[in-house]
């Protein structure tokens, strides 16, 4: 019976590596924790953790989050950082 592809080391890397590609087309931080839980998970996998489906998505939900929290710690808003608004909506009116 050949692999199922989620016990496969190199498919989570190439979705790690696939999910940082379309980081680059969008963005802002939103794929790039997924790209990062995936290689996390990849690197697990390879390491032999021996999980079926469930398990293995449940540690690429968390390792992602983990690594979306932290990049957003890392290059979000710096602290005492404001948004300031020098027009209104409004002020286009003649």
């Amino acid at each position: 019976m050949p692999d199922q592809i989620w016990t496969l080391w190199w498919a989570w890397i190439v979705l790690g590596f696939a999910l940082g590609v379309v980081e680059i087309f969008a963005p802002g931080f939103i794929f790039l924790g997924f790209a990062v839980g995936a290689g996390l998970t990849g690197v697990l996998v390879g390491l032999g953790i021996g999980a079926g489906l469930p398990l293995l998505l449940l540690i690429f939900a968390v390792l992602s989050l983990i690594a979306w929290a932290g990049l957003r710690r890392l290059s979000g808003k710096r602290p005492g950082q404001v948004k300031v608004w020098d027009r209104d909506i409004n002020d286009n009116h003649p």
